[in-house]
C-alpha cells in the first residue's frame, strides 16, 4: 500500500457508485486508479472525488498494472474560489488540465506539486491570477524538460520571433513557424527565469506572457485542449 498527498486533477464516473481518478501525489507523481465505491457517502472516500482538491489518497498498484486499486481518500482541503469565481475556475481547470498531460505516471516531480498548490493558494486568495499562474507553467515547463531559450540571436529588438518548435527566441521574420512577441514580454520572463523581482511588470505584460506560454504549451502537448480553449480562446498557431 501507498499514501501519499494528492490533488485531484480529473475524475469520470466509472459505475453509479465508483469513479476513475486522475491524481498529482506529491512523492509518485500521477497516479490513475479506480475507486470502487467512491460516490457512496458512507465509504472510505468521503463521499466521493472531486477536481481541485487536495487530500490523503491509500492505493495499491501491481507491477505493471496501469490503473492502481484507490482504497481510502481523506479530503484535507477545497479550493473554494476556484468554485465561485469563474476566472479562478477556469485558471484552475487549466492548470490541473496541464499537469495531466505534461507529466507521466510515477514520475515524481514534489516542485511541480508545490508550484500548483501554491498557484491555488494564491488564487483562493483573492489574487490576480496572471501571476500565480506564469509562475506555475514556467515550474511546469523547467521540470518537464521543456525549459524555453530566452536568449535572442543579437539581443533583443523591440518586436521578436518565437519558434514553438526549437522553444527559443528566434528573429521575427514573419515566418509561420513563429510568432511575435514583444520584447517587454520576453523582459518578464527572463525576470521570472533568474527568480529577481517582478513587482514593476506591467498585468498586460503578465497576460501577455501567459498567452506564450499556452502557445507553447500546446504545441508540446500537440493540439489544443478544451481547457485551453476555455481559458484563452483559439491560440495562435
Amino acid at each position: 500500500m501507498n499514501t501519499d498527498t494528492a490533488i485531484c486533477l480529473r475524475c469520470w464516473d466509472w459505475s453509479e457508485t465508483s469513479q476513475t481518478v486522475s491524481l498529482l501525489t506529491r512523492s509518485h507523481g500521477i497516479v490513475r486508479g479506480i475507486a470502487k465505491g467512491s460516490k457512496r457517502d458512507n465509504g472510505a472516500f468521503s463521499g466521493g472525488f472531486d477536481p481541485v482538491t487536495r487530500g490523503q489518497i491509500v492505493y495499491r498498484l501491481k507491477s505493471g498494472a496501469d490503473l492502481a486499486t484507490l482504497t481510502e481518500w481523506q479530503l484535507e482541503h477545497v479550493w473554494w474560489k476556484a468554485r465561485g469565481s469563474l476566472e479562478v475556475n477556469k485558471a484552475a481547470i487549466y492548470m490541473v488540465d496541464l499537469v495531466g498531460r505534461m507529466m507521466t505516471s510515477q514520475d515524481p516531480h514534489p516542485v511541480v506539486f508545490d508550484a500548483l498548490v501554491e498557484a491555488l493558494d494564491r488564487m483562493n486568495q483573492g489574487h490576480d491570477i496572471d501571476w500565480p499562474l506564469l509562475r506555475f507553467s514556467w515550474t511546469l515547463l523547467v521540470e518537464s524538460g521543456y525549459r524555453p531559450s530566452l536568449e535572442g540571436p543579437q539581443g533583443l529588438a523591440e518586436v521578436v520571433g518565437f519558434s514553438a518548435d526549437t522553444g527559443s527566441i528566434v528573429a521575427d521574420t514573419g515566418e509561420i513557424d513563429r510568432v511575435r512577441v514583444r520584447r517587454e514580454t520576453i523582459e518578464a520572463l527572463q525576470l521570472l527565469a533568474e527568480e529577481q523581482p517582478m513587482s514593476t511588470i506591467k498585468p498586460e505584460t503578465l497576460h501577455r506572457a501567459n498567452r506564450l506560454l499556452a502557445h507553447y504549451f500546446r504545441h508540446i502537448i500537440g493540439k489544443e485542449s478544451s481547457a485551453m480553449r476555455w481559458m484563452w480562446g483559439t491560440i495562435q498557431s
